[in-house]
């Protein structure tokens, strides 16, 4: 017979553990915060070099925003191609429904555009789309070339 004082124990380190596990410690938080200036700032090698380590392609922040969105917003199309190689999503929009090609239209930054595209991004996803934001603030190139994509 199992002693049920020695169970509870069990049951409460192990739920000790979980709580442990789904709160992340001052190191991984730091670490994220500069992963995403990475992205912000285009440091394509270093953000390869985490995802090569293991670092997830989507990670996001507290607004769903993912190191893809950062990227392609802050127009640096080296560091959009390094996280689309890597297995970033590329259509994976953020808290408010926009993508990373969204952003970049929005943005002007046609190199990134360009990056995204080549990488199966869909012109037509997230809300407002790619192509509704290059109408709505008269990208009348980038309206062409959503057009064909």
């Amino acid at each position: 017979m199992t002693d049920p004082t020695a169970q509870d124990a069990t049951a409460q380190d192990a739920a000790v553990q979980d709580v442990a596990a789904a709160q992340p410690d001052e190191e991984v938080i730091a670490l994220a915060g500069r992963l995403f200036d990475a992205a912000r700032t285009g440091d394509a090698a270093l953000l390869a070099a985490y995802l090569d380590a293991g670092t997830p392609a989507d990670l996001t922040n507290d607004r769903g925003d993912t190191l893809l969105m950062l990227a392609a917003y802050h127009g640096h199309a080296a560091a959009v191609t390094a996280l689309l190689e890597r297995g970033a999503e590329a259509d994976r929009a953020n808290d408010r429904g926009q993508t990373p090609l969204a952003g970049a239209v929005f943005k002007g930054a046609t190199e990134v555009v360009e990056a995204l595209l080549a990488h199966g991004a869909d012109p037509l996803a997230g809300a407002p789309s790619a192509l509704d934001a290059a109408r709505m603030f008269g990208r009348d190139e980038l309206v062409a070339r959503l057009t064909r994509a």
